[in-house]
């Protein structure tokens, strides 16, 4: 932690440091105990003191330069030999979140993004559809389930996902240290298993959102629907759904919309100030679940009324539209939680092939992401301090370590 001799940046005062010190104390007793020895708790603190820290990449080798270590071994050790529990950790950090963005509104919101790759070796690497990249692109995938409230959002969880170009193949399978049973498992189902795991913890959350991947798997919503737990999610124009006691394609219902009875609605601030589009709901067949209702609802562009978005509802029967609206807008925050961990936090700058190498780096990578949340949800604190977490101990040690070795100094 910082000195009282360092030099601070200038956007950082005495009170700032004071408070990252209280908030990084408290991560430090939260995730202590899980490593039973001291050079993995004391790497695995560096390691999440560089991730917080301003170092342009955040591998293993940028992390050991930053914070002093003569060569990358530790750090790489810690993510591939070293004894501990990602999901212990994982657990922890669902505590940690809930303990301070808690409130009865929270939203759970499920989203996958992809991590360009090289190569064939990184576990479930392949040339697949990345959203990130807009376009197929060798890539990992990784299924989030991100919390969402008034006080703040950050990701939850996180499973990666395996082709099954992948689970047909066993020896590839344990070549990259996957487990053998793990089995092919589409991104609804891991994110079912997330929620699973999340509900079975005493997480309550208002609702789920999630995109089309999600809201176009029936098997998902029947599931949501059984537990009573309401959601939004958005659905793709092929899928069907019964509506005025006809099975009906969301692309024939929105194509017999009439241009009135919209409402214009904010689906919450942007960037650029409040977002607003047009909005209807129109009912569809009732539930099982007594006091619960099902919608279809629908966005509007207001720039281009042709461009419609379909989401279908389940939620307490006396929900409003702008609930439900309000609860469509927070979708976009899971996307912003991602992009926010791979800018700040180095979620997508691991260099690890491995099974138990990728859920370590994201762990590790969610704790810094989730620690920046609380911080300023209770303090409004800078994004991260551009010196005090970690300090060097030695010139270029790392640059003597690689010259030794033959290999470039970035």
């Amino acid at each position: 932690m910082a000195d009282e001799n360092d030099e601070l940046s200038p956007d950082l005062d005495m009170l700032d440091v004071q408070v990252w010190n209280l908030y990084w104390g408290d991560v430090q007793r939260r995730i202590g105990s899980l490593f039973t020895r001291s050079e993995a708790r004391d790497q695995a603190n560096r390691y999440l003191a560089g991730l917080l820290s301003p170092a342009e990449r955040k591998n293993s080798w940028q992390l050991a330069e930053i914070s002093g270590a003569a060569t990358p071994y530790g750090f790489q050790h810690l993510l591939g030999r070293a004894i501990w529990d990602a999901d212990a950790l994982r657990d922890r950090l669902r505590s940690y979140i809930t303990d301070y963005l808690a409130a009865p509104n929270a939203v759970g919101v499920i989203d996958e993004s992809g991590f360009l790759k090289k190569g064939i070796k990184s576990a479930g690497v392949a040339r697949q559809y990345s959203g990130t990249a807009g376009k197929i692109e060798n890539c990992q995938i990784g299924v989030f389930l991100s919390y969402a409230s008034e006080h703040g959002h950050t990701l939850m969880d996180r499973e990666l996902y395996l082709p099954k170009a992948w689970t047909d193949d066993r020896e590839r399978c344990r070549g990259a240290g996957i487990p053998d049973e793990r089995t092919f498992a589409t991104k609804p189902l891991l994110a079912r298993q997330m929620l699973e795991r999340t509900f079975a913890a005493g997480v309550e959350l208002a609702w789920i959102a999630g995109d089309s991947v999600y809201g176009d798997h029936r098997p998902l919503r029947q599931w949501l629907e059984g537990r009573r737990q309401a959601y939004v999610l958005a659905v793709t124009t092929k899928e069907h759904l019964w509506h005025e006691q006809q099975n009906q394609s969301v692309s024939t219902i929105l194509a017999s919309l009439p241009s009135d009875g919209w409402e214009r609605l904010s689906a919450g601030a942007g960037s650029k100030g409040p977002r607003w589009y047009d909005w209807r709901r129109l009912a569809l067949s009732d539930p099982d679940q007594e006091g619960f209702k099902r919608w279809l609802l629908i966005r509007r562009s207001i720039s281009k009324p042709s461009k419609l978005t379909a989401y279908v509802t389940f939620g307490p029967a006396e929900s409003s539209l702008a609930e439900l609206v309000g609860v469509a807008g927070v979708r976009w925050t899971v996307e912003e939680s991602i992009q926010t961990a791979k800018g700040e936090v180095g979620l997508d700058h691991y260099e690890v092939r491995s099974w138990t190498g990728w859920y370590r780096h994201m762990t590790l990578a969610m704790w810094a992401a989730a620690f920046l949340s609380v911080v300023r949800a209770e303090h409004g604190a800078p994004l991260a301090p551009k010196k005090g977490l970690v300090k060097p101990v030695g010139p270029s040690s790392l640059a003597s370590f690689k010259a030794q070795r033959g290999l470039r100094c970035e």
